[in-house]
Order: C-alpha cells, then structure tokens, then sequence
C-alpha cells in the first residue's frame, strides 16, 4: 500500500527525547494521525496503522537549521580558505550571478538531500536574488518544511550586476515572490525578508523589508556582527557596527533574527535580548572563515533565542546537523568552561528554538501532543555510538547523519531506512556533477 494510505503511524517502542519544557526523555511509543501527534509514551495502537518497530531507537523532533543557503549547496568546494569578504567578491557573487534555472534546481535539490537525510525537516533558507520559484518548487517536492526568500541586494561595492536590483525592484520581486509562495497548498512554505547584509543594502531596503515582514507576519533575517573585517568595513562607511545600524532602521521584535553574532558585544546583546531579536549561530562556517567564535552562553543567558544552522556549503562544507550540534558543544565548553553549555540545552538550539526562531514553535520543535508530527528516528547501534548511555548526550556528542534511519515532516515519511523518497539522491548527484562545472564555467572560475 502507498504512504498515503496510512493516515495514522505508531513509532514503537522508541527513547523518546520531547525537547519539550521539562526536557522529557520517556520509552514507548509515538503516535501519528493526520500529520499530528496524538499520542507519547503507552498508546492504543489503532486498526490499520502502520507499526514501525524503532526499539534500539532514539526518536526526537525533527532538527531545524535556521541559516542555510540552497542556492550554495552546488559550491561545495569552490571557495575554500578566504576570508569572508573576499569570499563572497571573489567566489561566492560571481557564483550566485551565473546561477541559471537549471543549476539553480541542481543546488536546491543537492541541499535539500544532503539535510533530510541527515534527520533535518525545517530550515530558514537564503535565496539568492533571482530564481526563488526554483527553489520553493524544490522545497515543496523534497517535503521539507521551509522559511525562506529572495535574498535582497540594492548597494554594495563588488556587487556583479545581475545581484544589483534597484530597490523598487527588489521589494517588487519580494511582494511577488511572498503573494506566489507565502501561503502554499502544502502548508510547509513561509516567506522572509531577506537584506543581505548592511553592506550590500541601502537605510530605505531594510526599512521597508522590516516594515513589510511586521506587517505580512513574516520573518526578517540577515547577516550581522560575522566578521571582524566585515565589521571594520561597516564602521568606516556607517560609523557605527551593523547591529547598532540595524537597530536604528528598525530592526526589533520577534519576527527578525541574525545570523552569526560573532562580534557582538555585550551591550549588543543585551540590545538584542530587549528587542526579542534571535540570533543563528553557524560553528562551522565561522570557523572555516576565521570570523571567531561566537558567544552562546552569553547570548542564551541573556534571554536571546539562539538557533543552529549550518550556513552554506562553500564555507562548511556540508550541511550535517549533527556536525552543528558538536561543533556548538564544544566550541561552548571551550569559551566557557565544560559544562556551561549543557547538551540538553545544544539539543534545544535545533529543536524548539529553532522552531521559535522561526515562529514554529505552536507546531514543531517538540514531542508534544497536537503538534505536527515532524520527527525522526536514530540508530545508536553503531560502533562510534555505543553504548548509548545517556540519549541527549549520545545525540549532540556521538551522533553522525549515517545514523539517521526515518524523517518524517507532518507525518509523512521522506527517509525511510536510511532511503531519501521524496528526491531521487542518485539523480541529483549526477545532475550536480553536470551543474557544477557548467556553474564555473558561467562565472569564468
């Protein structure tokens, strides 16, 4: 029978980590009824599901990764060791500009693979300029559930031309985009506003960006407080740093976030804790491109939500949740001390705080009855992983995306042992090969 003929799916005889409030870790059983859950722990198994037997298992909410670049995933080694802004002049704009339909697909799909099969199910993703049709298709067909939009570029020195809108055109194509998009038979799409970065936009972009998401009830996201060369550059053109700048044109309130927050002093994180602003934290690429570390548990301590994410491929590079997880764990305990930044608490940066980053957290982030049944299932039989002593620990410390074993996003499965469902994996690394060197061959790399 098809997937579709079991509206209702009892994972069994799970370790059932809830990410919810008291941080529960139970063992039984999971149950789905149209795309939700309706029952933790002992549950009557009702006539005609599917049982999927997931003892030896660990199940939790599917992780969320609220800073990734699709549009990057076909870059993945194509602009190792610079530092971020010659990163983005030399490699990453002429890139993102010889980006067609075709290659633009190639890399939405790649990323799209890459993260379900690694136990993700929600992102907040960054366009790039043109082509977000492309991209939100790809979404839709992979079955994972996606803020994202047009990245939004008007000013900037080294800019290529195809980035540069006018700022009329950008909003434009952000209110086309947003109507096209925003409210998507599948449920799983939300719009964001997206200003790339304080350098590449002008005062009246990011206004009217943050005033439009208030109003629509989307998200705003950009780039702040990354680099310290990126810094340096905004200090001399605006005479301030961005997330001062930022806070003066508006930015404020649930609905926006940063990512990164590397530079960030303290007085600016308490700024942001009273404006309710969030912040991503992305290890990976900020080790990668030498931007520092940022401060989480003082961020976190402060009240500032704080999510995970890996950014994009060429300054990771890959897209692993797991390797997010890790990576912000010890980079915390390096900072601060072992034990400063707990695992449970890691845990929660890719569940339910990255959910209410994204202003998810009603539906996903957590095993709770009546939310949305996105979830996954964990193998901790495998040889780098056993014993697994303590699920949460097991989870931020030792887990690998080959562990991943089912993905579910509203009840559906997208990976099932192990096997992506929604995206034919193979395909698209052929398709990737093929694009990737088309890609550099536009962009004269």
């Amino acid at each position: 029978m098809t997937d579709a003929a079991f509206s209702r799916t009892v994972l069994q005889g799970a370790t059932i980590v809830t990410c919810d409030a008291a941080s529960r870790i139970l063992r039984g059983d999971v149950l789905i009824e149209k795309g939700r859950i309706t029952g933790i722990g002992k549950v009557k198994r009702p006539s005609g599901a599917r049982v999927v037997d997931v003892s030896g298992r660990i199940v939790l909410p599917g992780l969320v990764m609220a800073h990734v670049h699709l549009c990057q995933a076909l870059m993945r080694g194509m602009a190792d060791d610079l530092p971020l802004l010659e990163w983005l002049k030399r490699r990453i704009w002429p890139l993102e500009a010889a980006h067609d339909d075709r290659s633009l697909c190639a890399s939405a799909e790649l990323g799209l693979s890459e993260l379900i099969l690694a136990g993700t199910t929600a992102i907040l993703d960054l366009g790039t300029v043109h082509g977000q049709d492309v991209v939100f298709d790809a979404c839709v067909r992979s079955g994972m559930r996606v803020v994202g939009g047009n990245t939004l570029m008007d000013s900037g020195a080294g800019v290529p031309k195809r980035l540069r809108q006018t700022t009329k055109a950008a909003l434009s194509e952000c209110a086309r985009v947003q109507s096209a998009w925003g409210s998507h038979a599948s449920g799983r799409i939300s719009y964001a506003y997206i200003p790339r970065f304080i350098l590449s936009c002008t005062e009246k972009l990011v206004r009217e960006s943050i005033d439009r998401a208030a109003a629509s009830g989307a998200r705003f996201h950009t780039h702040a407080a990354e680099h310290a060369g990126e810094r340096d550059a905004v200090r001399k053109i605006l005479g301030a740093d961005d997330v001062d700048v930022l806070r003066r044109w508006g930015m404020r309130g649930k609905f926006a976030s940063i990512a990164h927050g590397v530079q960030l002093t303290t007085a600016q994180m308490r700024r942001l804790a009273a404006d309710s602003v969030a912040v991503v934290h992305c290890p990976s690429a900020n080790l990668k491109l030498g931007s520092g570390i940022a401060k989480v548990q003082a961020m976190r301590s402060l009240g500032i939500v704080v999510g995970l994410g890996p950014d994009g491929a060429p300054c990771n590079n890959n897209l692993d949740p797991w390797v997010e997880l890790r990576h912000a764990a010890l980079l915390s305990s390096a900072v601060s001390g072992p034990g400063a930044l707990p695992a449970d608490q890691v845990l929660r940066m890719a569940t339910i705080d990255g959910a209410r980053l994204l202003g998810l957290e009603r539906d996903i982030g957590s095993i709770e009855l009546g939310k949305r049944a996105d979830l996954i299932a964990v193998r901790t039989d495998g040889v780098h992983v056993a014993p697994a002593y303590d699920p949460v620990g097991t989870l931020v410390y030792a887990t690998q995306a080959r562990d991943v074993e089912h993905v579910y996003v509203d009840g559906r499965p997208l990976v099932r042992n192990g096997e992506l469902l929604t995206l034919d994996a193979e395909a698209i690394v052929a398709a990737a090969q093929r694009q990737g060197k088309r890609l550099m061959s536009r962009a004269k790399l």
